[in-house]
């Protein structure tokens, strides 16, 4: 019955860097907020007032319908603490076995670093969306977070989806798994080939997911990174991202050729490209 309140709470909680920061920011214990972020529970009057004064929002807008709630706070100025810095902090790996990500992790660490993503978008079919994803080490795994830069149609100040999950080195081929942090509605694979030059600095492969509109249609596309150049100041980084023209000067002619999903009349399945 706390579906739709748990979600925009949720929604709030990923302006800012951690929810352990949310909890201590508003004097309640951690296991009492996860009650409320799972849905299991709702605060009472004086715990829901102190909520909502702390986010900017009322009472009844933070019980609305998660469809007409996140339109509401997009629209709104995002906290001063909002950061791409948070890609620093640690994030949890997905529930794989243990010997799996420990194999995956060897030969992983020359492809550690930032990444801008490039393929064609799944719901804005014609334009190319790039994305930031970030990969680090941690605790013996690869993780990465992978930050979507979006506007709406109502207004134009961007927000973030943001996705984490675990890189692995199997066998010639790297493969990334990740889900969408917020709501958890999504989980997306991709399938990179690795790299054989000394120097790591573009990557193809194939990208399964679903588009992020009501049709939720799932779609497979052909996927280029291209790594940047060390330091990364993940702000500026971001800032670039979004959604391109086709023939946009900002991209590169041979990623977005590389990047077309084509099928040759000899070719039976859909293929990922050298």
């Amino acid at each position: 019955m706390h579906d739709d309140f748990a979600a925009n709470l949720r929604l709030l909680c990923s302006y800012y860097r951690s929810i352990a920061e949310v909890c201590r920011r508003l004097d309640i214990n951690r296991p009492q907020f996860n009650r409320y972020l799972s849905g299991r529970y709702r605060p009472s009057d004086s715990i829901m007032r102190r909520i909502c004064d702390f986010f900017g929002v009322e009472v009844h807008e933070i019980l609305l319908p998660h469809d007409d709630f996140m339109p509401l706070i997009r629209q709104r100025p995002r906290p001063a603490e909002e950061s791409v810095e948070e890609l620093d902090e640690p994030h949890s790996s997905l529930s794989l076995p243990d010997a799996l990500l420990s194999q995956g992790s060897r030969g992983m660490s020359r492809y550690v670093g930032c990444y801008y993503e490039h393929y064609l978008s799944m719901s804005q079919p014609g334009k190319v969306l790039r994305t930031l994803v970030c990969l680090e080490s941690h605790e013996g795994s690869t993780l990465y977070q992978r930050t979507e830069r979006m506007t709406s149609a109502t207004d134009q100040r961007p927000y973030h989806n943001r996705y984490r999950g675990a890189a692995l080195f199997l066998t010639d081929r790297i493969f990334m798994v990740d889900y969408e942090s917020l709501n958890g509605h999504e989980v997306t694979q991709t399938i990179l080939f690795p790299s054989f030059r000394s120097h790591v600095s573009r990557l193809t492969g194939l990208k399964l997911g679903v588009a992020d509109s009501s049709e939720r249609m799932p779609c497979c596309v052909r996927v280029v990174y291209e790594r940047l150049s060390e330091p990364v100041n993940p702000r500026r980084a971001l800032a670039r991202c979004g959604l391109f023209e086709l023939d946009d000067p900002e991209l590169d002619p041979s990623l977005v050729e590389a990047i077309r999903n084509d099928v040759g009349d000899d070719e039976w399945h859909f293929r990922a490209r050298f």
